[in-house]
């Protein structure tokens, strides 16, 4: 066990500067917090379904009073616009939202006709559950996983990412304004390699984790060592097909879009645009015009639609993969330079000529760089599509709304598939992905049915034994 008192310090990602430092907690710290929201779980799921929905619109409302201060926080420490920053708050606000009307119905118990003795499905919590975040979203991802959880009556330890300390401590603040108990919801400001010991501890009863594959294949071990169940939603390498009855001006917006959203720092990005080749060089072009329009900037200011990396190490991996990509064939369309100025910044590029065996075709690319493939046809776009360990999102670009469908529907591997949209999350729409980009489903019913107790009660009326199978 960790006696050491750790340090947490955020750096300015537009300057490279250090932020503010936050102390943090040692391991055994950490543990006798988890114990204490732990026995906050014996109150906090008697407590009325009405009483938390009504806790949860509250933290809806402080989200939306501070949201000029989570913008300010998510940008000194991972350098997100201030666009994409209200946009992110006010998501967060409108899920707490959701969950406070749709719980109740969602939780509700549910008859069994058996044709004689009394049966139904109850939803009941679990206990505590352990969240495990990244720094893209730094407020989203947490209270995708934090409304639903609470509302079903479990409590909840957050461990967040390490550059993101002040986003981390928010959050915690957040829960504790709108009214809920202290012990409720925790932020655990422990290093990565102290989470082992958290997720081993008896407070923990289950774990969600949003992050890299490496990450989720550790957590995954982890828990499944002391037999737990966890929730993964892990990286993406999103494909979208650009089919050649697509209206192509506005497939490159799409796909722009898609590809930018977050300055390229999603696991949700579209990532790979597999074309086919009638209209490849036509899509090249119009995706270079709008990529284009994503100029850097200072994140602090209205206009800026490209800030920074949320790292210099994390630009200089992702100029690495670019580099590599041409190394090995791959032509730069659009961008593909370090700007030469202090600070995480990488621009909008676009890189052609894309094959298996290059890393912006075999790996996620996690920064504004679109891969162009070029496809024979339909079947051969499917084809490049799923050869991939990926399957978070995808989407198709098509003007026969039929065709799109069922490609969407029958296809393509990925938990989530969109036509003539690019992807994203939704609190109505149940999210997350198969293959190497994780299980289980956040979001929707689905994701508040993940961390419950899907318990079956059958009562006769009068005692007797029933034979049968197992």
């Amino acid at each position: 066990m960790d006696m050491r008192q750790p340090t947490f310090q955020a750096t300015d990602p537009a300057t490279a500067t250090p932020g503010r430092s936050y102390p943090g907690h040692t391991t055994e710290e950490a543990l006798a917090i988890a114990r204490r929201v732990r026995e906050a779980f014996a109150g906090w799921r008697t407590a009325d379904l009405a009483e938390r929905a009504r806790m949860m619109r509250r933290a809806g409302a402080v989200l939306r009073a501070r949201q000029a201060e989570f913008c300010r926080l998510m940008t000194e420490e991972m350098g997100k616009t201030l666009t994409e920053g209200r946009a992110e708050v006010e998501k967060c606000a409108a899920h707490c939202d959701y969950y406070a009307e749709h719980a109740m119905a969602f939780l509700a118990e549910r008859p069994i006709d058996m044709g004689g003795p009394k049966a139904k499905v109850a939803f009941r919590p679990m206990g505590t559950i352990l969240a495990v975040m990244p720094w893209n979203f730094p407020f989203w991802q947490v209270f995708r996983f934090a409304a639903p959880t609470l509302m079903a009556g479990n409590t909840a330890v957050l461990k967040h990412a390490s550059n993101v300390p002040g986003c981390a401590l928010a959050i915690e603040d957040v829960f504790r304004e709108a009214g809920f108990p202290k012990d409720v919801f925790r932020t655990l400001m422990i290093p990565s390699r102290e989470v082992r010991a958290v997720i081993e501890d008896d407070a923990i009863s289950a774990v969600s984790l949003t992050g890299s594959v490496g990450a989720g294949q550790q957590v995954a071990s982890q828990a499944g060592g002391v037999l737990k169940k966890c929730v993964l939603e892990l990286g993406g390498s999103d494909a979208y097909l650009v089919l050649e009855d697509a209206d192509i001006p506005a497939a490159a917006e799409i796909a722009a879009a898609a590809r930018m959203v977050n300055g390229g720092q999603s696991c949700i990005a579209g990532k790979r645009f597999i074309v086919v080749a009638e209209v490849r060089e036509a899509f090249e072009q119009e995706l270079v015009k709008a990529m284009g329009a994503f100029q850097m900037g200072d994140p602090r200011e209205e206009a800026t639609r490209l800030g920074p990396m949320e790292s210099v190490a994390a630009r200089d991996g992702i100029h690495k993969q670019v580099t590599d990509s041409v190394a090995k064939g791959a032509r730069v369309l659009l961008g593909g330079e370090v700007p030469d100025k202090p600070g995480a910044w990488y621009p909008a590029t676009v890189l052609g000529g894309v094959k298996a065996g290059m890393p912006a075709h075999d790996d996620e690319v996690f920064g504004p760089v679109a891969a162009v493939i070029e496809a024979k046809d339909e079947a051969d776009a499917i084809r490049i599509a799923n050869d991939s360990p990926f399957g978070l999102g995808s989407g198709v670009l098509t003007g026969d709304l039929a065709r799109g469908e069922r490609i969407a529907t029958e296809e393509l591997e990925a938990g989530m598939s969109f036509v003539n949209q690019n992807v994203r999350s939704d609190s109505r729409l149940p999210f997350g992905g198969v293959k190497h980009s994780g299980y289980g489903r956040e979001c929707a019913d689905f994701g508040i049915h993940e961390f419950v107790n899907i318990k079956t009660v059958l009562v006769h009326a009068e005692p007797r034994p029933k034979g049968g199978a197992e």
